[in-house]
């Protein structure tokens, strides 16, 4: 805002509202909104209230209308968002290392879930999450959100991988490495079933890329482009049919 970047400063402040207040902090504190312990649940409704007001002073200067609208219908003091003063930086509000650790989590959580999402796992097939880590403090103390988070039935931070890790699910980040049962997260045959039938289809769509890449006529009279198009889907399929035969493999451990 100091040097007039007004997109960049919209850009990291839609950012935050968005990545870190909505979906991480606002997700976070709905167990502590919802349970029984009064005392939580109201610090938790007074912190909320606190990032909103100050997001809405963060947002004035590019959306005064709705941010005063919004303000005016919270508890707050004074006559208008439009004459609070713009937040600054207050170093008894930093936390690096909590920041650090949580990101470790945060980090952790999404890696799970691409990895549950590529393998079609919906969120209420829950399983037993391995996690090996040097950092055990940071995702001891994030074992809740990681089981609401990552689908979890149970999380076990340890030190080391677990010696035998045949058929789990391994999922990597910098700080910990992850680990699953398969079972817990498929019906086995039904997933071997639905591989068989993918590869099938892709075996069958090969063949028909190589009929079409062998017929002379069409190599020598088509637009290159387009040759080199159909080369691009034939190398595409290769690649699926050695995927899914490895996938077909790693069900069989």
């Amino acid at each position: 805002m100091d040097s007039f970047e007004l997109g960049v400063a919209a850009g990291k402040i839609y950012d935050f509202i968005w990545d870190s207040f909505c979906d991480w902090y606002i997700e976070l504190t709905k167990p502590r909104l919802n349970g029984e312990d009064e005392e939580s649940k109201l610090s938790a409704q007074k912190v909320l209230l606190y990032v909103l007001t100050e997001i809405l002073k963060l947002v004035h200067p590019f959306m005064p209308f709705i941010s005063e609208e919004i303000w005016q219908a919270l508890p707050h003091e004074g006559e208008a968002l439009m004459v609070e003063r713009y937040p600054e930086f207050k170093p008894e509000l930093s936390f690096p290392e909590d920041e650090q650790s949580f990101e470790m989590v945060m980090t952790a959580i999404k890696a799970v879930r691409a990895r549950r999402s590529d393998m079609n796992v919906p969120p209420s097939r829950k399983a037993h999450l391995i996690i090996a880590t040097d950092k055990k403090t940071a995702f001891e103390a994030g074992i809740s959100y990681i089981c609401k988070l990552a689908y979890a039935s149970e999380v076990s931070v340890v030190d080391a991988a677990p010696e035998s890790t045949a058929g789990m699910v391994s999922v990597v980040t910098d700080n910990a490495r992850m680990f699953m049962p398969m079972a817990e997260l498929v019906d086995l045959e039904k997933e071997r079933m639905r591989i068989e039938r993918e590869l099938q289809n892709a075996e069958k769509q090969l063949q028909s890329q190589i009929g079409k890449l062998s017929n002379q006529n069409f190599v020598t009279r088509a637009p290159e482009a387009v040759v080199n198009a159909e080369r691009e889907k034939k190398a595409k399929l290769e690649a699926l049919i050695e995927n899914l035969k490895l996938s077909l493999e790693n069900l069989g451990k």
